[in-house]
């Protein structure tokens, strides 16, 4: 089973995408801000990091670079509202998935079952 840390500062947004990938069958763990992540990521395997771009204390995009520092394989995929003005700046981010809210229910879990079936052909999941 797959494993996923969700890193979403909204609550009920985080709860409600925890439940649904959990519902489709993902092991999901869910965390507030970056900051607590990080000791999730450097004491446990995910295959995949689904985060928010825009979060107090630490962004999605700091969080994944410092996530693909731990473990170079994880996947990354953002769920932002405000995806234009985050990757902008210079700042680059590992390579990841871009989902914008609104987003449906079923485009997110669509994407998050095409990156995992993408690394079964490759094998490497």
């Amino acid at each position: 089973m797959a494993r996923i840390l969700l890193a979403e500062d909204d609550t009920s947004m985080r709860e409600y995408l925890q439940r649904a990938l959990q519902r489709v069958g993902y092991e999901v763990e869910a965390v507030g801000c970056g900051t607590e992540a990080m000791p999730l990521l450097e004491s446990s395997h995910f295959d995949l990091l689904l985060t928010d771009i825009v979060m107090p204390e630490m962004d999605g995009i700091e969080l994944a670079q410092k996530a693909s520092a731990i473990d170079p394989g994880i996947r990354v995929m953002f769920i932002t509202g405000f995806a234009a003005v985050a990757l902008q700046g210079g700042r680059t981010a590992p390579e990841a998935k871009l989902l914008s809210k609104p987003f449906h229910l079923k485009d997110l879990v669509m994407e998050v079952d095409r990156i995992f079936q993408t690394e079964d052909q490759h094998g490497r999941l």
